[in-house]
């Protein structure tokens, strides 16, 4: 938890792993702590001299970050490992995107809402914890559990409700809804809802940053890209060549795997051999870093090395972030699978409340000033309900619109316009 985090810990960075000496373990597997159920359940560890053989693409560690922690003294008089100003950003960026999500659920149950909704409760402390900590030229590659990244990388909420209204004065004006949200301004390259599908794309840009660099001789051109997947995504093809490529290109990438212990109702223990995801970072030539996905703080040391190493043009980092979804897969799901009592364990660890207790106990907020953030925040929900609910619906012509690179000879007739446009054009088929 946060407050146990902040005596005299502090995470170790990939930077201090990669100085260790090659005769010593990288961890004491006897002074983990971690009750964790999935990945860090009898945790063994590859000695780091069997890592770093010859072959320079074996050299990367294998660290699971929330066990391995070290006395770290600041440079600062302070043990805090965040400013007041960097509290309130985090706590207002986690507010919002629960409170977004919470409300989400309401429209959808009241009709406002179409299709699959899936919801981010509990896992805010990943999507603040290395989404705030990028620049707006950086990108962001998200999965079908997108509206809270879209929120975090800037989005505002009132475009992303729109969207999942299905309305015109949505992020893609209607026509992307709940799994594919994007924004060109934002660099938010898009939701997508196939599994793994995602990891080319964020690959590509990574790919596109590094080129601009040393191809176009860009020099202030240090972007990098977060790939954002589910652990359910991490036995896919995509994954294992999109790392392969990453590494071998040494792209400006980090991997960000949101493992929340479940593929919708499939168990992580039970459909991965190893199920300790991080261990494959190595694997291909990189860092492979695991972290309390429920501890905002924790998260965001980790996120900072593996962006500034990235941007530093070290190459990519593969980082586990183990959390839990409060909610179903979907709000279609009765969410009848999962043991109540593991449920109700993963709630007593709420990153919202855990990050409220240690900026109160630290002196960085006061209660009054974090209620007035929540009051501030669920004004801004509402507002954003209120906008989506009186945007207009797109109109007939845009139908075809972003489905094809040139629809003539399919959606544009010999008269030049659109041929949904013409009363017969759905005759036969679902009403438009």
């Amino acid at each position: 938890m946060a407050t146990a985090f902040t005596a005299t810990n502090f995470v170790q960075t990939l930077s201090a792993v990669n100085t260790r000496s090659h005769d010593k373990p990288l961890f004491d597997p006897l002074k983990t702590t971690s009750s964790f159920l999935g990945s860090t359940r009898k945790l063994r560890l590859t000695n780091s001299a069997k890592l770093n053989q010859p072959n320079l693409h074996r050299r990367s560690a294998v660290v699971a970050v929330s066990d391995v922690v070290k006395e770290k003294k600041l440079k600062s008089t302070s043990n805090l490992l965040i400013t007041k100003e960097e509290g309130l950003v985090i706590y207002e960026d986690m507010i919002l995107g629960r409170a977004f999500e919470d409300m989400c659920a309401q429209m959808y149950y009241r009709g406002k809402m179409f299709g699959f909704v899936h919801l981010y409760n509990g896992q805010e402390a990943v999507s603040t914890g290395f989404i705030k900590l990028l620049k707006k030229e950086d990108c962001v590659v998200s999965t079908y559990r997108d509206h809270v990244h879209a929120l975090s990388k800037g989005v505002p909420a009132r475009q992303v409700m729109s969207e999942l209204f299905g309305k015109t004065t949505g992020c893609c004006r209607g026509q992307g809804g709940s799994m594919h949200m994007f924004s060109k301004e934002h660099n938010l390259l898009g939701g997508f809802a196939f599994i793994g599908e995602g990891i080319p794309i964020a690959t590509g840009a990574a790919f596109t940053s590094k080129y601009r660099r040393e191809v176009l001789k860009e020099a202030d051109c240090d972007h990098v890209t977060l790939a954002f997947f589910g652990d359910g995504t991490c036995n896919n093809g995509q994954f294992f060549e999109c790392l392969n490529m990453a590494a071998l290109w040494k792209l400006p990438i980090v991997f960000v795997v949101e493992n929340n212990l479940w593929a919708i109702g499939m168990s992580h223990l039970r459909a991965t051999s190893d199920p300790q995801i991080y261990k494959k970072g190595p694997a291909f030539g990189m860092p492979g870093i695991h972290v309390d996905g429920m501890d905002v703080l924790k998260v965001r040391e980790v996120a900072k090395e593996a962006i500034e190493r990235a941007r530093r043009g070290e190459g990519p980092t593969l980082v586990e972030c183990e959390t839990y979804r409060f909610r179903g897969h979907s709000l279609a799901d009765p969410d009848e699978l999962r043991d109540p009592a593991e449920k109700a364990r993963y709630a007593a660890r709420d990153p919202i409340t855990a990050l409220k207790k240690y900026m109160i106990e630290s002196k960085l907020a006061s209660e009054t000033e974090l209620k007035a953030i929540e009051k501030k925040i669920e004004e801004v929900v509402e507002e954003a309900v209120e906008f989506g609910d009186e945007s207009p619906v797109p109109a007939r012509n845009q139908l075809l619109e972003n489905v094809f690179a040139d629809p003539k000879g399919f959606g544009i007739g010999p008269d030049g316009r659109y041929r949904c446009e013409d009363p017969k054009f759905t005759e036969g088929t679902a009403h438009v």
